[in-house]
């Protein structure tokens, strides 16, 4: 049978509500429309849904939004708002009663085998004398429109409603890159949905002002996009579990401040992972403990961690007798007819012609169903006898194609099959659509599977605006003043310690292309000079160092054992599977997992700029012009560092001081504090600079290279190199900020920052280490031999490179693991100046 068309009504005409786009879409043309599709992929994939990181996890996240919407008829969307908010209310009761009494367990009216073999049914959350609030605060459905034109639920989804944050991202993507669309017809907001589930979630606690926050798996969760997106709107915190902890019954957010109470959890995590103390299989994930809170009425989860049960896709078999029995009415909106196999009649009945029906496993969801007749014969038998071995673990559901809604292809409009997923509310009296939803064309006949297809084409949803539509907004809430607060105590731990890694695996980025532009602007030269073959040699020890160079390479080069090796090895560091390439991850994966913390401009800039980067490195390739390799590389060197330099003066200017950007900025204090002396260490370790002090001038000018400070050293000193004044200007000039003593103040004024009045021992080691920074120069300067003194620094410098790690261990401890300081058991007394190793 030809499935429904959703803009034709069958009569050689058009539906009057598609009418006003039409016309747009005549104005626009096919050229335009298809430009217009490309602009929506380009913002999805700069600053929309797909992954930073390369390869597979990218691929999985991939995401299109399909430039010509669904829409629906007003009074058609309002029919079926009122059916889901009756659907949603029934499978409140049914859930309230088998996590309560099971009275539909003992009389029959349900079977236990789709009960307690269901693995989404969790024994821990049953609650006999009832619950207090409502177990489902969320839900949606997944409809296809069948070929009398009613619309059917072909999926129940009661656990963590995928889908919503995808939804609202088309529409504002729609709004902004086809605006001649929205001008055409006023649209039904979506806005005021979100601020009624906002509301909802805030009257769910039973404390005013209370502590929201959604729970994450984590930014390896294939839907990281919309958990951050529904933080965001919902304002509540975004936290994973390690971010949580139960004391005394109640749940609190770790912070840098201390703990936080939380008073509802927006759970968007698997409710059979959430309490690893009573969860039915081994997990590592959850909050121990937290079912406990939820008993001792400390804590609302918000969808129950037991809801996940309604999704299973037999019960949809038993709802019209649960809805006369629980509601006292017919079910207002039908399934796709379900059969439950269990049942005898039925299991003969399919026996018959399972041809004409969708199989599914009874109870789990997310299993891909099967359409009988496009099986082989032999699958075919196979099936047939496994559903005889054991007939209740499979359900049928009538075989639905749905209806057609027009695409864009290179074609033109071609019309192909969508399912629709509709969302909604609970605001405590009653059930809010979101006048909206997300629908995506089928692929493959399988809608009624909770599976993420790989390559989604997406749609957005209208619904007209009509004259006398009534705004329904959230009802009045009193609540508490707020307390003024400032500063980064309510900063997770977790977050802290990303954003502190951000900065440094920016810093370590930017330091490889100083390095690798360094070397390749040496071996670019035809023949190096020998105070050039001194600097390469310094240059390899620092290579190395950074893992830019492997150790073998750099021993050959450092001997003078030619430099073909050296540039080959060089090449490779800057290419896809290179040193840089890890460096570039990481700092994509971190921006990933902080992506509900960066401003819009300062998640855009890294997003833009790793993906130059990547593309860079992908397509760099020697083989296409060997003569320009060196090139190649300063090039990709450039980029690199324009990259860091934009970050970085974004952060400056956009992100308040306080919190996230002031452990960035830490982070790239520490690690360029590290590098400082690390590369000044071996710049300066030159053989017979005792007897030859001219041998040190290389080694000072590769320093003040590294640290870009040439030309300020000019602009005092003219061309005359001596070892004070270059060490002053790279270890204790507190104004050069690629300078030591600049790293070492800026971290020691943002310790204080951070440690206010409680706590001044970090604060106390970072001064000791700016101290000793002045006192090294002081004694190099004060040498009648200023070449031997500076040498002489060697062993401080290297004790210098490990406390200042130390630094770095402690501030983990302090506010990241949250331990207390290491302390020394036996005899000892407190350090001096640095003199040892660390």
């Amino acid at each position: 049978m030809t499935p429904l068309d959703e803009m034709v009504d069958g009569q050689g005409g058009f539906r009057p509500h598609w009418r006003p786009l039409l016309a747009a879409l005549g104005q626009l043309g096919r050229e335009v429309l298809a430009e217009r599709a490309q602009q929506l992929d380009r913002a999805f994939a700069e600053e929309g849904m797909t992954s930073l990181l390369p390869g597979p996890v990218a691929a999985l996240a991939a995401w299109r939004c399909d430039p010509v919407p669904l829409i629906l008829d007003p009074a058609e969307f309002d029919a079926l708002a009122e059916g889901l908010a009756q659907r949603a209310s029934l499978l409140e009761l049914v859930l309230r009663d088998i996590y309560g009494p099971q009275q539909l367990l003992a009389d029959g009216a349900l079977p236990p085998a789709l009960v307690f073999a269901n693995p989404a049914f969790l024994r821990a959350c049953r609650q006999p004398g009832g619950h207090a609030g409502p177990l489902l605060q969320s839900y949606a459905a997944d409809l296809l429109r069948g070929p009398d034109g009613r619309w059917r639920v072909v999926a129940d989804r009661t656990a963590a409603p995928p889908g919503i944050a995808h939804a609202l991202e088309n529409r504002r993507a729609m709004a902004r890159h086809i605006p001649e669309f929205a001008r055409a017809m006023e649209l039904r907001r979506l806005l005021p949905f979100f601020d009624i589930w906002q509301d909802a979630l805030q009257r769910l606690a039973p404390v005013a002002n209370p502590g929201v926050a959604l729970l994450t798996p984590g930014h390896a969760s294939p839907l990281w996009f919309e958990h951050v997106v529904l933080a965001r709107e919902l304002s509540c915190a975004l936290v994973e579990g390690g971010d949580l902890t139960v004391r005394e019954g109640a749940l609190y957010l770790k912070t840098l401040r201390g703990l936080q109470r939380v008073d509802v959890l927006l759970r968007r995590q698997d409710g059979r992972t959430i309490d690893p103390l009573e969860a039915e299989q081994n997990t590592l994930q959850g909050v121990a403990g937290l079912l406990d809170a939820v008993r001792s009425g400390t804590l609302r989860i918000a969808n129950d961690p037991g809801t996940g049960f309604a999704e299973a896709p037999a019960l949809a078999a038993f709802l019209p007798a649960l809805a006369c029995r629980l509601l006292g009415e017919e079910l207002r909106l039908p399934d796709a007819h379900t059969l439950w196999l269990g049942d005898p009649p039925a299991r003969d009945r399919v026996g018959q012609e399972l041809d004409r029906w969708l199989v599914r496993h009874a109870v789990d969801g997310t299993v891909r169903s099967i359409r009988a007749a496009a099986l082989a014969p032999a699958d075919r038998q196979a099936l047939a006898r496994r559903i005889l071995a054991t007939p209740e673990e499979y359900a049928v559901a009538e075989a639905l194609s749905g209806s057609a809604t027009p695409c864009l292809s290179p074609e033109g409009l071609v019309p192909r099959p969508v399912v629709l997923r509709l969302f909604l509310v609970f605001d405590g009296q009653r059930w809010h659509a979101l006048p909206g939803g997300l629908a995506r064309t089928l692929a493959e006949p399988d809608p009624a599977s909770g599976l993420r297809p790989r390559a989604v084409l997406a749609k957005d949803v209208w619904v007209p605006a009509a004259d006398s539509q009534e705004i329904h907004g959230p009802r009045s809430l009193s609540l508490a003043a707020l307390p003024i607060r400032r500063g980064s105590g309510d900063l997770p731990s977790r977050v802290a310690d990303n954003f502190f890694w951000l900065g440094r695996y920016l810093e370590r980025l930017e330091s490889a292309a100083r390095l690798l532009r360094a070397g390749a602007a040496r071996l670019a030269r035809p023949a190096p000079t020998p105070r050039e073959a001194v600097e390469l040699r310094s240059l390899c020890a620092c290579l190395a160092r950074a893992e830019l160079l492997d150790a073998e390479t750099a021993q050959a080069a450092i001997a003078g054992i030619g430099t073909a090796p050296l540039s080959r090895a060089l090449l490779r560091a800057m290419r896809e599977a290179g040193p840089v390439a890890g460096l570039l991850g990481q700092v994509a994966r971190l921006t990933e997992v902080l992506r509900d913390r960066l401003t819009g401009e300062m998640h855009l800039a890294l997003h833009r700029g790793l993906r130059q980067l990547w593309d860079a490195l992908r397509n760099a390739d020697p083989a296409r012009e060997p003569a320009r390799e060196l090139e190649q590389l300063d090039q990709a060197c450039t980029l690199v560092l324009g990259f860091a330099a934009a970050v970085a003066g974004l952060a400056a200017e956009n992100m308040v001081r306080g919190g996230g950007r002031l452990f960035l900025d830490l982070g790239r204090r520490v690690e360029r504090a590290q590098n400082v002396v690390a590369e000044l260490a071996r710049a300066l370790d030159q053989p017979g600079v005792i007897t030859q002090p001219a041998r040190l001038e290389p080694g000072l000018r590769l320093a003040l290279e590294l640290r870009d400070s040439v030309i300020t050293y000019r602009s005092r000193y003219l061309t005359v190199l001596q070892p004070a004044p270059v060490l002053d200007l790279v270890l204790a000039d507190e104004g050069n900020p690629r300078g030591l003593a600049f790293q070492l103040r800026a971290a020691r004024d943002t310790l204080a920052d951070l440690a206010g009045e409680a706590d001044s021992s970090l604060v106390t080691l970072a001064e000791q280490l700016l101290e000793e920074t002045r006192d090294m120069v002081r004694e190099v300067a004060a040498a009648p031999a200023q070449a031997e003194a500076a040498i002489r620094l060697l062993p401080r410098l290297k004790a210098m490179e490990g406390a200042v790690a130390a630094l770095s261990d402690r501030v983990s401890r302090r506010y990241f693991a949250l331990l207390p300081a290491p302390q020394s058991l036996g005899h000892g007394s407190a350090p001096g100046r640095l003199r040892g190793a660390a």
